[in-house]
């Protein structure tokens, strides 16, 4: 993995330990400061997807319950209602897994990468997106489509937050900006929060493009 996509990486799991609002960054952030931080909001996600799995599965036994209630019905429905409940939850356990194999390898990447680079990145990427944050959302909410930023999960708005600081103030290449923010929105979200990502940044860059020609 490249060190800027690590320091990319590291920016947003750092992100969700931040308040939710304009801030600065201290200076004197270490790079285990920043690790420490990234593992605690990782450890927080998975913990709610896996409360998210406990919701559907006490959903789906309460489905099978009422079904066993009712005499003939839509059994059927139900039976259809309880087989996407599991659906979810094994599709949630499974990302958990996966994402605790992400929490044992980042600090391996962290020491074969360029730390100071790492750190220095990461640490450029969270000012940026602190001082900026009230115009980015503002960006975000214009090509939201009946949408408001504020609605998405915090791990998503900070991946497209990071975006717009990768289009504007680093001026990343469109096309490797919003690959990398579809690659963290794989590692990071669920289903329906990678297409929300992906229409918006479809949305995003489409924009940024009409305004530099014009």
């Amino acid at each position: 993995m490249q060190s800027r996509s690590l320091a990319r990486e590291l920016a947003l799991l750092v992100l969700g330990q931040l308040p939710d609002r304009d801030g600065q960054v201290m200076a004197d952030l270490s790079l285990e400061t920043l690790l420490q931080k990234a593992l605690d909001t990782l450890m927080q996600h998975w913990q709610e997807t896996l409360d998210g799995c406990a919701a559907d599965l006490e959903k789906a036994q309460q489905h099978l319950l009422d079904s066993e209630l009712q005499d003939g019905g839509d059994r059927g429905g139900i039976q259809v209602a309880v087989r996407d409940q599991l659906q979810a939850s094994i599709g949630a356990a499974e990302q958990v897994l996966n994402g605790l194999s992400g929490c044992l390898e980042l600090p391996r990447l962290l020491a074969l990468a360029d730390q100071d680079q790492v750190r220095d990145d990461a640490r450029r990427r969270l000012a940026l997106v602190l001082e900026q944050r009230s115009a980015i959302d503002a960006r975000l909410d214009g090509v939201m489509e009946g949408w408001r930023l504020s609605r998405l999960p915090r791990i998503d708005r900070d991946i497209l937050r990071l975006a717009v600081v990768d289009l504007t103030a680093l001026r990343t290449p469109a096309p490797v900006a919003c690959n990398e923010a579809v690659e963290l929105a794989h590692r990071y979200s669920d289903d329906q929060g990678r297409r929300m990502i992906n229409g918006v940044l479809r949305r995003l860059q489409q924009a940024t493009t009409t305004a530099a020609s014009s």
